[in-house]
């Protein structure tokens, strides 16, 4: 549960993009799903009690160690979160999201009731696998608005939805500082407004419009979709018979326009009828192996994802871990402590970074590779930094370096995939890219930090991050090196570059 929104949050934002831009017809009155959809993210967000989990449950109220809190109670939410991703995927289809919405407000309820209530090193650990299950089901929140509401308005519903997360999160992060360093609350009190706020989105998912078409299992066949559907075409998607410009789906980043990364789309995809024989839901997995086999055939779409992979197993471990290695640096019972404005400027300060990668022009066929090595070696940096300074306020500004520089590769990642993939497959991309990180998040705590493993101290496993950051540099340093060199070698043979362009 350690994992604050914004790490938690980008995972699931990215799992949740299997479930996105279903087949439908224009649907009227956008606004009032729209606006009950973002009061829900506004209200799940609002918990002033997160960025001073850590001290709660080490303090008087818990009474736990540091070696049961790091080492038995954290690595709950990781296994969990990986167990229940792909099921709460599948169900939150099937189900129309609204369902899956609902059981999360519910996992929030029953967190932070647990949280005021619960005792005991196995009751804190079923209250970290009930967090697990309101991450894993923010799927749901994320995927929910496109099945409501027409092609048209994606762009701004998506803004919107995003934004009211962030708020949420920002809100309530210094709300929770302002309370603790100057009106004096106790952690108790924060985590009884989170309470109340969690309970609030709960009420309001309820009134949530119910949808009637989703990806999978609830698809409009291609024949009656009449002259309003949607179909994924070569180049884009194609409605009433002409082009909808692709940054309707995706904010379109300038690069990535070697031949071999252009991924042969059929012309439509496979049908998908109402939920019914078991054949038809083995037809599912079917198109969803047959999709994952394409995508992953372009060379630059794997590298992207390798990238994203392996460096959100990283952010992970790290935003999961840093209010354990805060408590080290400066101990919350002898001195006050500033988690909340900290994690308040990381997320500003990682939204206007994300924002300004729309105005960022590079050739990132030809540079891509070698600015995630730099940038990867810079977040080694700050982990290393964190984990070495003696200076709380040292070790809190690495931590807000890091943030910024993952938020801004990540955001360049997406674009890079998305930009090159019909709408169905470059969310299927976004969601097995999440799994994996995940899969290797649950093998990294298993070896270094679960205490059937090594149970290394804080201080030795945030020294490994940074050692794993650095590996990363260095592999996409070697490959970048080879992808300029051969870019180079095809300037100066034209015909080897015609060849390639005409493949």
């Amino acid at each position: 549960m350690d994992v604050p929104g914004p790490g938690s949050r980008r995972a699931a934002a990215a799992a949740a993009t299997v479930l996105l831009r279903t087949a439908r017809v224009p649907r009227e009155g956008w606004f009032l799903p729209t606006s009950l959809l973002c009061s829900y993210g506004f209200f799940a967000n609002l918990r002033p009690s997160e960025p001073f989990l850590t001290p709660y449950l080490l303090g008087p109220d818990k009474n736990l160690t540091e070696r049961e809190v790091f080492n038995e109670i954290y690595p709950v939410w990781t296994y969990s979160y990986l167990v229940l991703l792909f099921p709460v995927f599948l169900a939150t289809d099937y189900l129309r999201y609204k369902p899956v919405i609902l059981l999360q407000g519910l996992s929030l309820i029953v967190t932070w009731f647990m949280l005021l209530y619960a005792q005991g090193l196995l009751a804190v650990q079923f209250l970290e696998f009930s967090y697990g299950t309101a991450t894993a089901t923010e799927i749901a929140y994320y995927s929910y608005i496109y099945s409501v509401v027409d092609l048209s308005r994606y762009q701004k519903v998506t803004s919107y939805s995003r934004t009211a997360t962030l708020v949420g999160f920002t809100v309530g992060s210094v709300l929770g500082q302002i309370l603790v360093s100057v009106a004096g609350w106790s952690l108790f009190s924060l985590n009884v407004i989170s309470l109340t706020c969690v309970s609030v989105a709960f009420a309001v998912a309820w009134f949530l419009p119910m949808p009637q078409k989703s990806l999978f299992f609830h698809h409009v066949h291609p024949t009656r979709q009449g002259v309003n559907g949607i179909k994924v075409q070569n180049g884009g998607v194609t409605q009433n018979g002409g082009i909808v410009n692709d940054t309707v789906a995706s904010h379109h980043l300038p690069g990535w326009e070697d031949a071999e990364s252009k991924i042969p789309l059929r012309a439509e995809e496979p049908p998908t009828e109402e939920p019914g024989p078991p054949a038809d839901r083995l037809l599912v997995l079917k198109v969803l192996w047959s999709d994952f086999l394409v995508c992953y055939s372009s060379r630059p779409l794997l590298c992207w994802s390798v990238w994203w992979a392996l460096s959100t197993c990283g952010y992970f471990q790290v935003i999961n871990y840093a209010q354990g290695l805060w408590e080290q640096v400066m101990p919350s019972r002898h001195a006050a402590v500033y988690n909340g404005g900290v994690e308040a400027v990381s997320t500003l300060l990682g939204a206007v970074a994300v924002f300004a990668v729309g105005y960022i022009k590079i050739p990132w066929s030809t540079w891509g590779e070698m600015t995630l090595s730099l940038f990867s070696l810079l977040i080694a940096a700050a982990v290393y930094t964190m984990d070495t300074a003696g200076s709380i306020w040292v070790c809190y500004a690495s931590y807000v370096v890091f943030r910024i520089i993952y938020m801004l590769l990540i955001t360049i990642a997406t674009f890079q995939i998305a930009s090159n993939l019909s709408m169905e497959r470059y969310a299927l991309v976004f969601g097995v890219n999440t799994f994996i990180a995940l899969a290797l998040q649950t093998l990294l705590t298993l070896i270094v930090v679960d205490a059937s493993g090594l149970g290394l101290d804080i201080t030795t496993q945030f020294l490994i991050y940074a050692g794993y950051f650095a590996l990363i540099a260095v592999v996409f340093l070697a490959n970048g090196t080879a992808t300029v060199m051969k870019k180079y070698r095809r300037q100066e043979d034209p015909e080897s570059s015609s060849e390639v362009t005409s493949a």
